[in-house]
């Protein structure tokens, strides 16, 4: 069991429900601030997206996000040397699609996530039938591998990816890419209790949540939430990270007192 997994398990266990903001590296000239308003939000973990040309599994926001980054001169070296040193004192998490974990190899791509100070990675368009060499070379790095599971995944699959995952299994809440979304599936509800019910590894919600209202719902079957379109959607449109960190922290209260035991 990795850092990551240690981490938020420890959290779970002390009755918190989970939060874990987005942010594309190198969105802005200043995004490390917005790394260290999350943390003063109340994140328990950071999700840090590293750029790739053909985003297939994120929606308009994130590519337009991804977009801005990789014009500004955005890279993967680039990124990890900024996280390198930060002691923000949560986990951070690398998410980013196959073709950049192979430019460099497995190996040497999870060996700089880790002198960078990165504990989780996911790569979301990664089979479970092509993870075997991923897989090792982030064990041996001591990075935990986070796979994700969709409500369209069929019941001995979903068993698979909640046993291989490593640090948390990210439920996609529906069947479509990254995006804000008026209301949460009901697939959603209905994945996340599948897996919590599979698994004792932390399961984290993502995929369109946006709201407090949302993140509140989302955390009666699920352990905790991904948030990452809906603040994007406000840094593209140049929230500050004060800004980003007041919407951070009422998601983090609506939270906080749906965990709070009923008097």
């Amino acid at each position: 069991m990795g850092l990551l997994e240690i981490h938020l398990r420890q959290r779970r266990e002390a009755g918190r429900a989970l939060l874990m903001p987005y942010l594309t590296g190198a969105i802005t000239g200043d995004w490390v601030d917005y790394l260290r308003a999350f943390v003063d939000a109340g994140a328990d973990a950071i999700e840090i997206g590293l750029p790739f040309s053909d985003p297939t599994l994120d929606g308009a926001t994130i590519q337009e996000a991804s977009h801005v980054a990789l014009s500004r001169g955005a890279s993967v070296r680039a990124i990890l040397a900024g996280l390198s040193g930060l002691e923000l004192g949560v986990p951070l998490v690398a998410s980013t699609y196959q073709n950049l974990v192979l430019h460099d190899g497995p190996e040497a791509f999870c060996g700089a996530l880790r002198t960078a100070g990165v504990d989780g990675l996911i790569v979301a368009d990664l089979p479970l039938e092509e993870a075997d060499e991923v897989e090792q070379a982030a064990a041996d790095a001591g990075v935990d591998l986070a796979l994700l599971a969709s409500p369209a995944t069929p019941p001995p699959r979903l068993a698979a990816i909640a046993r291989r995952s490593r640090g948390f299994v990210y439920a996609v809440s529906l069947m479509g890419t990254t995006g804000e979304r008026a209301a949460l599936s009901a697939s959603a509800t209905t994945l996340a209790g599948q897996l919590c019910e599979s698994t004792d590894r932390p399961v984290l919600l993502g995929f369109g949540i946006s709201t407090p209202d949302q993140a509140a719902q989302a955390i009666r079957t699920a352990d905790g939430v991904v948030v990452g379109a809906a603040i994007m959607r406000r840094i593209l449109d140049g929230a500050s990270p004060a800004d980003v960190g007041a919407y951070l922290a009422a998601m983090r209260q609506a939270l906080d007192q749906e965990r709070e035991p009923a008097s």
